[in-house]
């Protein structure tokens, strides 16, 4: 069905007068909403964790019309929220043609529009906004001006159409204007000069508005929602009192609750299906790399008050993707699977995500990097094998036993060798593992294994990736013979 062109035609439609100036945004807001409720799909659909916590208090805000702020650190899907508020708009909504504050078409606020349905009446043309295109979002910086968000006197428009400064006409309307009917949100709300958020509160709750000395009336028909980081409001500014009385709903985000919940996030987000081998993840693997960013947010040596983003695990698993990928390349390996030693490799993905206190500098990112790296596969191999008999592994090498498992050997060199480790394949049942799978799934399953005891200091390695028992050092002579990431796969039986 084709939608009403004229403010004639879209008289008889179902966008009557009566519907379109009774229904506000936030009333619309609320009325599709309610709908979604009565289903039985998500509300916020690709936010996860928040079913029982922050979904329920924005729910109630937006029954409630309130504007309303999420506060809370990077990386707590913040900005996907605000964004995900589209999904309650109307598909198509009508304003007048040309209009640049998407003016109602029955009750118009610019002097533009208005002289335009006074001379054309129900020919004035019609357009219709999309609800991507009825959402305006801000990043709040130190040197955004009031003439950026509410508008300016433009001399050139004045000029042009013969107009007074004074008139109306010669405005030229900022970024709060242009979400006129739709979402006007304002990330990292802090950072905005008092003198701009006195702007906003005032044209929030009067609606009138000062440009250039000249008062301007503008009761916009708009919702406005913001993020902050609680933590930056002494750091990098505050929101100043008055504005902070006049939103509606202060709402709390966090960071995931459970592995789970964090493995489910870094899933969605993370880069996975690369057009090229085929590529298995396993199951150890992820949680590795998601209790990386739980053992973060719990360490001493970074600060809390920055936190440690979901963007950490996120970028943490595509880095392991792409060297896991490196080697099945130079290997010739049909089949991608992520080690351990992979995770090692996606250090710099880490490193960069983390504050770190006095005590984390003084010992060095990279440092820190692997204690954490270290204390996530303790964890994750305890959930595993804790109960487990890995005697007959610990006295394989304690019986003078070594092997090197380097970054960019292929599965067939490795393989081979680890079958020598007396009790090792027996185990990787496990991590749902058999003799029948793939050679890659098997030595990523073993080398797990092997990082676990490590990470329990029952076996030790160095730096070029030889296990051996839990002090000893291999000798110089066997290091130099994989000094290159791609040199032949060697192991060593124990001594008889």
């Amino acid at each position: 069905m084709s939608l009403p062109r004229t403010l004639g035609e879209l008289r008889h439609s179902s966008f009557s007068e009566q519907y379109l100036l009774a229904r506000r945004v936030k009333d619309e807001l609320r009325e599709n909403l309610t709908a979604k409720l009565r289903g039985d799909g998500p509300i916020f659909p690709g936010i996860v964790g928040y079913d029982d916590t922050v979904v329920p208090q924005i729910i109630n805000a937006v029954l409630s019309r309130h504007n309303f702020i999420l506060l809370g650190l990077r990386g707590q899907a913040k900005s996907r929220i605000l964004r995900a508020l589209t999904t309650l708009l109307d598909p198509q909504t009508p304003y007048i043609a040309g209009c640049e504050i998407h003016d109602n078409p029955y009750a118009p606020i610019c002097r533009r529009c208005r002289e335009l349905v006074a001379s054309e009446a129900d020919k004035t043309p019609i357009a219709y906004l999309t609800p991507e295109q009825r959402y305006v979002e801000k990043l709040a910086t130190p040197d955004v001006t009031i003439a950026d968000l509410i508008g300016d006197i433009d001399p050139i428009k004045a000029a042009r159409g013969g107009h007074e400064l004074s008139s109306e006409m010669t405005v030229h309307y900022g970024l709060l204007p242009r979400a006129n009917r739709g979402i006007f949100a304002i990330n990292e709300l802090p950072d905005l000069a008092g003198k701009i958020q006195v702007g906003l509160f005032n044209i929030m709750q009067e609606g009138d508005v000062q440009i250039k000395g000249y008062p301007i009336r503008l009761p916009l028909d708009v919702a406005i929602v913001f993020s902050a980081n609680p933590e930056d409001y002494t750091a990098r500014g505050k929101i100043i009192t008055p504005l902070k009385d006049r939103i509606g709903s202060e709402i709390r985000t966090h960071y995931p609750a459970s592995v789970e919940e964090g493995i489910a996030i870094t899933a969605q987000e993370a880069w996975t299906q690369r057009n090229g081998n085929k590529l298995h993840v396993p199951k150890y693997v992820q949680e590795v790399i998601e209790r990386i960013a739980f053992a973060a947010r719990e360490d001493k040596k970074i600060d809390k008050r920055s936190g440690v983003s979901q963007r950490l695990p996120i970028s943490c698993l595509e880095n392991v993707i792409s060297n896991a990928e490196r080697r099945a390349i130079r290997t010739n390996e049909k089949l991608v699977v992520p080690r351990i030693g992979d995770v090692y490799a996606a250090l710099p993905a880490i490193t960069g995500k983390l504050e770190l206190e006095y005590e984390g500098e003084m010992k060095g990112a990279d440092h820190v990097g692997r204690e954490l790296i270290r204390s996530a596969i303790a964890k994750t191999y305890d959930e595993y094998f804790t109960g487990v008999n890995m005697q007959q592994v610990v006295q394989w090498f304690d019986l003078g036993g070594e092997i090197q498992v380097p970054d960019g050997a292929g599965a067939g060199e490795v393989f081979s060798a680890l079958q020598t480790i007396q009790g090792l394949m027996d185990k990787l049942g496990k991590v749902s593992v058999g003799p029948k799978d793939s050679p890659e799934l098997q030595v990523s399953a073993a080398e797990f294994v092997l990082e676990g005891l490590h990470a329990h200091k029952r076996i030790g390695r160095n730096e070029e990736r030889v296990f051996t028992a839990g002090e000893k050092q291999p000798k110089p002579a066997e290091k130099k013979t994989f000094e290159h990431e791609d040199a032949p796969f060697r192991g060593r039986r124990p001594y008889n």
